[in-house]
Parts: structure tokens; sequence; C-alpha cells
């Protein structure tokens, strides 16, 4: 299992949809992976767990992946989320 706090850089303006942009990186990955925020924790697969969190920008968050690909899958969560 991995678990890695990021700080959100990529603007999540809902006009862009970049929640189910967020959702198709997620979906690419075999292992289960999910996004702690606050007490919530979703699973990142999930359009709609996603779309009930408010993702903004400069929030932190923890990526939490298992599986075989989980070291990928956040690399790939990661440098979705944190580019500008």
């Amino acid at each position: 299992m991995v678990r890695k706090p990021i700080v959100i850089r990529n603007s999540m303006d809902l006009e862009e949809r970049p929640i189910a942009h967020l959702v198709q990186e997620a979906s690419q990955y075999g292992c289960q992976i999910y996004i702690e925020m606050n007490e919530m924790k979703v699973n990142a697969k999930s359009i709609m767990g996603m779309m009930s969190l408010r993702l903004l920008k400069g929030e932190e968050i923890t990526l939490v992946a298992d599986g075989a690909d989980e070291r990928e899958a956040v690399a790939g969560i990661e440098g979705f989320l944190v580019k500008e």
C-alpha cells in the first residue's frame, strides 16, 4: 500500500471537467485507488464519489493505492493533480 499526501495545484474548475479526467486517469490502473480528504475516503475511479468532494486548488489530500501497479497509479494521479 502506498499513501502520499499532496497539494492540488491543478485548477479543478468544473467548466473544464477535470473530475471526469481524473476518474479516467485513475481507471487506467488495476489497483484500488482512494482519495482521502478531511474525514472522507472516496474511490478515485467513481465519478459520483469524486464529485462529492470539493477538490480545490491549494487543498491537501492523501492518495492511497493498493495493488500491483500502486506506485504507477499514485505517480500518474499526482502528476494530473499538481500540473498547473
